[in-house]
């Protein structure tokens, strides 16, 4: 999204630069805000905040721009897209084969949602507000704590409202 948020801006860089050390010796990799994703069977085209890919990835064509198989995405949200982010463009995300874990990042207060695919296709949501809790991505094996997708983020009211 052009023209984001500071907060924005820097909880993606917190989430990206946090998975990185945790995944760089591990054949997963991290991608931030200019990656495009197609979703083959729907035909949309997204560029996520953050995605990881495991294993080789897998590429529209030689340009090398647009991503195939992410298994993680990350979205930061903003009053102008949570809703989209959480419906439409959700419905979408799960339609590719290889994703299995989708985390939704609030800026303007402490608060994840994360939503992970079951064994029997359905999906599992957890959401914490907790400065001290921890997110275990379990599609990569790593853990966000809250402190680190927040660092440095100015957050107006300290105290959370779902």
């Amino acid at each position: 999204m052009a023209g984001a948020s500071p907060q924005h801006v820097l909880i993606v860089t917190n989430v990206a630069a946090e998975l990185r050390n945790q995944l760089k010796k591990r054949p997963c990799t991290v991608y931030s805000t200019d990656l495009r994703v197609k979703i083959s069977p729907t035909g949309l085209y997204t560029y996520p905040d953050v995605v990881v890919v495991c294993g080789k990835p897998q590429f529209n064509d030689e340009h090398e721009d647009t991503l195939l198989n992410p298994i993680l995405i990350v979205e930061v949200l903003s009053e102008s897209t949570a809703d989209y982010d959480r419906g439409s463009k959700f419905a979408h995300y799960r339609m590719l084969e290889s994703f299995q874990e989708y985390l939704l990042i609030a800026q303007d207060q402490y608060h994840a949602e994360q939503v992970v695919r079951q064994p029997d296709n359905r999906w599992l949501l957890s959401e914490t507000n907790r400065w001290e809790d921890r997110i275990t991505l379990t599609s990569i094996n790593c853990v966000l704590p809250l402190v680190e997708i927040y660092e440095k983020v100015d957050i107006p009211d300290k105290h959370p409202v779902l």
